[in-house]
């Protein structure tokens, strides 16, 4: 436990996955390469897992509404090796959260199978009763997935390639009859793939088609709900390029992979925890100057690295938020 601690800590100070660059940030007067070694110890052998932090996830973000999820795949290369995550992440207070993740052993879209399985794990975590929809895009489609979805009793709410068959047209036909003038096309209880979907259909502003399709919930309603679906692509920028460099690592080992983004998972909830508890301006068009996840991030970098001047009260009451009953508490503060 304790170094699973100092390197979550390494994370959020280095905001780099690098072994080097986390050794770099451990206390003590260890040889840089001797914590190198021990940290590496720690992926090769520690037993942390999905499932263990899914269920500290949900522990430390409670919520009395049902839940959102959504469901895509990150990737990259190290040379030739594809690293192919597919991801789970819940919406909370806005913001998309890694829940569960699989490796995949190739590059490429997800299996039905292998997308069945990951929203089983979550039925081990909650009722289907507590999730509210399941937001997904095209790579998302197919007869059984949406089939077995339907049978769990978990919503869905996905977008529709052009040559997908609605109440019997290629969805190209539907949107050939759209008038000039008129938004969209709004379809009850529809036929998608054997099952009674509501649709709509329409083109965005760039004059690309948009077909979203749901097994819950009115056609008219579609579309705003679909828009948080482009969280995990909030998410995913957090974890690379905006935040961890997650692609930056060396490694390629499944096992080694999974670890690493059950540690990252930790530290963005806590800058999670942290930034929604930060105040921040808006700016003129709507939207906040700084994401939460930043906010988050910035305040515990500079508390940690104040700590010898300023004490550990301030570090102490951060490191609070990672008690259940303290998330409590503070879930009727804004956001």
């Amino acid at each position: 436990m304790e170094l699973l601690s100092l390197v979550v800590l390494a994370l959020l100070q280095a905001k780099d996955v690098r072994h080097a660059e986390l050794a770099e940030r451990f206390p003590g007067s260890a040889q840089t390469s001797s914590v190198i070694r021990r940290i590496e110890r720690f992926f090769n052998r520690h037993p942390l897992c999905p499932a263990d932090v899914a269920v500290v996830v949900l522990k430390l973000l409670p919520d009395v509404r049902k839940r959102e999820f959504i469901l895509d795949r990150t990737n990259w290369k190290l040379g030739q090796a594809d690293v192919n995550a597919l991801v789970l992440a819940v919406l909370w207070r806005g913001v998309a959260i890694p829940l569960l993740f699989e490796l995949l052993p190739h590059g490429g879209s997800s299996s039905t199978e292998i997308r069945l399985t990951l929203m089983n794990d979550v039925l081990c975590l909650l009722s289907c009763q507590e999730i509210a929809v399941l937001y997904a895009d095209r790579e998302f489609m197919g007869r059984d997935w949406i089939t077995g979805l339907s049978r769990a009793g978990i919503p869905l709410c996905v977008r529709l390639r052009q040559d997908t068959v609605i109440d019997g047209f290629p969805a190209r036909d539907w949107l050939q009859g759209l008038q000039p003038g008129v938004k969209g096309i709004l379809v009850d209880q529809a036929e998608v793939y054997g099952q009674p979907m509501n649709v709509v259909l329409t083109y965005t502003q760039d004059g690309e088609a948009l077909v979203i399709a749901s097994t819950s919930g009115c056609a008219s309603r579609i579309l705003s709900g679909y828009r948080k679906r482009f969280r995990i692509e909030c998410l995913f920028r957090a974890l690379k390029s905006k935040g961890f460099k997650l692609e930056s690592t060396h490694m390629t080992l499944h096992d080694h992979v999974e670890r690493l983004l059950c540690l990252l998972t930790l530290a963005y909830v806590w800058c999670v925890l942290v930034g929604v508890l930060q105040t921040c301006t808006v700016k003129v068009h709507g939207r906040r100057a700084w994401s939460v996840v930043t906010l988050g991030l910035r305040n515990l970098v500079r508390t940690f690295a104040r700590i010898h001047e300023h004490g550990e009260a301030e570090a102490l009451q951060l490191i609070g938020l990672l008690k259940p009953s303290q998330t409590l508490n503070s879930e009727n503060v804004g956001y």
